[in-house]
């Protein structure tokens, strides 16, 4: 009996890894106000603020005291966070397939960049609310309901009122499992969690009691628990990045292409009374 070759077909598409919607690091939540250049990881950011002016009742004909010396403080953000990619992709496999390989693995890379530096503003962001802007603790976080997700939602709004934080451009981070409990509620539904009219940010999936609904899989959680979902507005925190640098090159020993790269990038809470938080655990 003839042998028969039965060639190896490779398919036109590559199959991609489903990736989560990152979003800690777009505009809507941290500002890039302070961003400039930035030449080299170790470079720092200088943040000056004033503090309130003094405001005195005006006498006519009657002097005004001394001007008031006006004093500053300073904050430092760091770009203080380094990582890398570097991969080889062998000239047999791109000359085989039907796909641009290459394309696809900068996309990867660029996406797990992407994905450590939203996770490591999350981080950044927890740490920093107070205590006085927190509803449950570690020790004893709330459990919220499809009755009350809701009403969660409005206390954090109050607590960012009584720190005077801007109305326009309020922000709430919160996992898929909130979410849902807060599409259990008509109050959210008529609110607009279905937008059709405008273009919805990156993880956006609604607005209600005065924030814009952000759902995110990089919520800042201890092995399923203990659910950090931060609250604010982008006054609250600066974040800096770069891609310092990206090279292709052919490596000596090997046929093919390998390219490499570089980013770098920090974040600072210069306002932290501009962030609020729900630490909550599911039913």
């Amino acid at each position: 009996m003839a042998l028969t070759f039965i060639p190896t077909v490779w398919a036109a598409r590559l199959l991609t890894a489903l990736d989560k919607t990152l979003v800690y690091g777009q505009s809507l939540v941290a500002n890039r106000d302070y961003e400039g250049e930035i030449r080299e990881a170790g470079n720092t950011v200088r943040i000056a603020s004033v503090g309130d002016i003094t405001v005195g009742d005006y006498i006519q004909n009657t002097d005004i005291g001394d001007p008031e010396i006006l004093t500053d403080s300073e904050l430092s953000l760091i770009i203080d966070q380094q990582k890398y990619f570097h991969f080889f992709v062998d000239g047999i496999d791109r000359a085989q397939q039907n796909v641009n390989v290459l394309d696809e693995a900068m996309r990867r890379a660029a996406w797990s960049l992407r994905d450590a530096a939203d996770s490591y503003i999350a981080g950044l962001m927890s740490a920093a609310v107070t205590s006085g802007n927190t509803i449950g603790t570690t020790i004893s976080p709330v459990v919220p309901t499809p009755d009350d997700a809701y009403e969660y939602l409005v206390d954090l709004g109050v607590k960012l009122d009584e720190a005077n934080v801007p109305l326009e451009g309020r922000f709430v981070v919160v996992p898929a499992w909130f979410h849902g409990m807060l599409l259990k509620d008509e109050r959210f539904i008529k609110a607009g969690s279905e937008r059709s009219d405008a273009r919805l940010r990156n993880g956006e999936v609604g607005e209600a009691a005065g924030f814009s609904i952000l759902k995110s899989n990089n919520v800042p959680n201890v092995s399923g628990e203990k659910y950090k979902l931060i609250a604010g507005h982008s006054i609250a925190t600066a974040y800096v990045e770069q891609v310092l640098d990206l090279q292709t090159y052919k490596p000596e020993k090997r046929f093919g292409d390998a390219v490499k790269g570089l980013h770098v990038y920090g974040a600072k809470i210069v306002r932290p009374g501009a962030l609020a938080m729900i630490i909550a655990d599911k039913e």
